[in-house]
């Protein structure tokens, strides 16, 4: 399903200008120091990787909304760092409600965001923990400072997913140039976008991008270019857009 979801929109890619990749690897990246990033989760169907999150509180994960498809089931792989040999020791936890937010929009990718609330709570360990996110709504994510994304996705158009989480830095850009690229698939009010040597690729999306220790965005959409000076900037939910829509959702939990 996944190769043919891929096949599909490279077909579409070479019609449209500006189609964008969903369901996206981490480009240039490193290997990250095991159980560095303990709040980075793997967001699973059947067993396998297909998307990135990361747990914003004891017991919901954050991802992309284009990660689910009405009528799957998910499981959420906690305290992991390689996904094949760290099964005897990560958790594996069922999803028991999907929150998408009710703007977000499959076409567009606007208001890629849903809250995965799982169906125990989860304790801190040395393994296992969740990061901040922004604390004031609509919030601005400085462009110029250089931030990192983390993830079990690709590492080139050509190779498989990692096992090993890998992590790599990326440049903030300003929204205006973005727009300039993106056109109307961008929006300054809900998006972040970064470019510079690293990059993501399939398998990421979902996964935070963090800068000074709190997750600010959530991996959602690239472009990929054959000619590196032509790749348009990298594309990120803006998590500080949907700081009151994540609030009602949390305070509904108990």
């Amino acid at each position: 399903m996944a190769l043919l979801l891929l096949l599909l929109l490279t077909s579409l890619l070479s019609q449209i200008g500006h189609c964008a990749y969903v369901n996206v690897g981490i480009v240039n990246g490193s290997e990250v120091k095991a159980h560095s990033r303990p709040y980075i989760v793997s967001v699973q169907q059947n067993k396998t990787h297909i998307c990135g999150g990361f747990l914003v509180t004891e017991n919901l994960v954050m991802t992309a909304a284009h990660c689910w498809n009405p009528g799957t089931k998910l499981t959420v792989v906690l305290g992991a760092h390689d996904l094949k040999k760290d099964r005897s020791t990560f958790t594996r936890t069922e999803v028991k409600l999907y929150h998408i937010h009710p703007m977000y929009d499959s076409k567009t990718l606007f208001s890629d965001i849903m809250l995965l609330q799982l169906n125990k709570t989860i304790k801190k360990t040395k393994h296992i923990s969740w990061i901040s996110i922004p604390k004031k709504q609509n919030q601005d994510v400085k462009a110029k400072q250089v931030c990192s994304i983390a993830g079990w996705g690709r590492q080139s158009n050509n190779s498989r997913t990692s096992d090993r989480l890998m992590e790599v830095d990326v440049n903030i850009m300003d929204t205006k140039f973005c727009k300039l690229s993106w056109k109307d698939q961008f929006s300054i009010s809900s998006m972040v976008c970064t470019n510079g040597h690293g990059g993501f690729l399939e398998g990421d999306s979902g996964g935070p991008l963090v800068c000074k220790n709190t997750a600010v965005g959530i991996i959602s959409f690239y472009n990929p270019k054959k000619d590196k000076k032509t790749q348009l900037p990298y594309v990120y939910t803006k998590i500080s857009k949907y700081l009151s829509w994540i609030k009602c959702i949390s305070g509904q939990i108990k």
